[in-house]
């Protein structure tokens, strides 16, 4: 938890380009609206390039608008570069909106010596961190206590609490891959129960993609959770992070503070909004707590206790709210929570043995060890002689062995007939890019393109299988073009 110079500057360089400058600043903090003034009184090339650009991409929406702004902030590396701390396939499309930003922050930077005002601020910065530490820390002490989680402080998942007076009230809530980042105002009141809710994010939204064959069985009830009309419209076709998102529900209702009736209150507000696995959820953690496991290892368990014929009977009779009957939420204080999918496995079994196998084989390929992953391989296949992702090893034998006939032959098995996998978008997507490399290699380039092309078509296909088929289709297309004369 600290503040952040690349945010700082962001929102520097949005209130010099006049965002909220139609807003009256009598409910603003004494900094926030000092700061405002300050920065419109800016002049110099670099901030009229900095209006310019803002005019350009300004969104009707207001809070679309600063969220785009918040989103760069947020993936910008040290000044007075700013540049992306990610890959061009992990940048949020927010980010990529604003493309060409980066550099016209950087002058804008170097022009107005915004690095002398983030020093000459940072004592307001940290009092807020200060003043923010004891809460926070109580938050994350009591969650991870009661999910029995040890943070591993070595894990490439992280999650990062951003304080910036200057964007206001609201609370931003981010996630990008394996990164969660909060945007705190700071301000008198703490938003303790949108730091839990996040931060329970955080610690849950791996389980439901760690045990795909288990969560599967309950689809149905979400079948019938998708007609709510309250129910978040990004939640309606993404089974994992709706399963997600009533374990925290659930998992609140635990570590909140209220009496038997408002807890009651909330289960059935839960049900109304469509999120109908809070109460069944709500009511398993009681086994969970009289368990030593900790919430990573018990989560299957969690999950079979939902009974589903019973869940089924119990929807029959919820009524779910209507929309319009759905309280306004207050803009000021509203939360925002952006999910990227992961890429992975629909197909593997929920049998250790099987995911350990799998897991050996593709580090053996990662080494290079062509037998080694073989031999894990076959393993699986020995027990699920169609299984997608271990005949996606065999084919990555085959390449290392540079047996072009028989990768030919293992990856055209998982592009078409019956054990095309089809519920692997993983596999299936880059089956088609190897299979067009190899076709290019061999002379036929109208089949490689029509490989790259089906690759494309994949539903549900990863962002670098995605940007994997653009690149190879680009390639025949400057191959098509005439070589210029000079």
């Amino acid at each position: 938890m600290d503040g952040s110079e690349a945010m700082f500057t962001t929102m520097c360089a949005l209130l010099a380009a006049g965002f909220e400058s139609n807003i009256s600043a009598d409910n603003w903090t004494a900094f926030r609206a000092q700061m405002r003034e300050r920065l419109r009184q800016q002049q110099g090339p670099a901030v009229d390039a900095v209006r310019e650009f803002y005019r350009q991409h300004e969104l009707r929406d207001a809070g679309a608008t600063l969220s785009r702004y918040l989103w760069f902030g947020l993936v910008s590396g040290p000044a007075p570069k700013f540049q992306t701390v990610l890959r061009r396939d992990e940048i949020p499309p927010e980010v990529l909106a604003l493309e060409g930003f980066g550099e016209i922050l950087s002058n804008y930077y170097l022009e107005q010596n915004i690095g002398q005002l983030w020093r000459q601020v940072q004592p307001i910065y940290d009092r807020e961190v200060v003043r923010l530490h004891d809460e926070v820390s109580q938050i994350v002490f009591v969650s991870t206590a009661y999910l029995r989680e040890i943070l591993d402080t070595s894990s490439p998942r992280t999650f990062s609490i951003v304080v910036e007076p200057l964007v206001g009230r609201i609370t931003n809530v981010r996630n990008f891959g394996d990164h969660y980042a909060l945007v705190l105002s700071g301000g008198e009141e703490i938003p303790t129960n949108v730091v839990r809710h996040a931060f329970l994010h955080f610690l849950v939204d791996q389980l439901p993609l760690m045990y795909p064959r288990v969560i599967a069985a309950k689809r149905p009830l979400f079948e019938k959770a998708a007609q709510a009309p309250r129910l978040a419209p990004e939640l309606k076709d993404d089974f994992a992070s709706y399963f997600a998102e009533c374990t925290v529900r659930a998992l609140e209702l635990k570590l909140k503070r209220m009496s038997p009736g408002e807890k009651e209150a909330a289960l059935s507000r839960a049900d109304e909004d469509g999120y109908v696995l809070v109460r069944p959820l709500f009511g398993a953690l009681a086994k969970y707590e009289n368990s030593e496991p900790s919430m990573k290892l018990f989560y299957p368990d969690l999950v079979r206790a939902i009974d589903s014929g019973a869940e089924s009977k119990r929807l029959a009779a919820v009524n779910f709210a209507q929309a319009e009957s759905a309280p306004v939420a207050d803009e000021a204080a509203s939360e925002v929570v952006a999910r990227k999918r992961k890429e992975l496995p629909t197909t593997v079994p929920n049998e250790t043995e099987v995911i350990a196998a799998l897991t050996e084989g593709e580090r053996r390929i990662a080494e290079k060890n062509p037998r080694a992953a073989e031999t894990s391989f076959q393993k699986v296949l020995m027990r699920y002689p169609d299984q997608p992702r271990a005949w996606y090893g065999m084919g990555w034998v085959a390449l290392l062995d540079q047996d072009w006939p028989r990768a030919k032959q293992i990856f055209g098995r998982l592009t078409s007939g019956q054990h095309a996998a089809t519920q692997d978008p993983m596999v299936l997507a880059w089956s088609h890019i190897y299979l067009a490399h190899i076709y290019d290699d061999e002379g036929n380039p109208e089949v490689a393109r029509a490989e790259y092309q089906s690759a494309l078509a994949v539903d549900g296909l990863p962002e670098k299988a995605k940007l994997a088929a653009q690149k190879g289709l680009a390639a025949f297309g400057a191959a098509d073009k005439p070589t210029a004369r000079p």
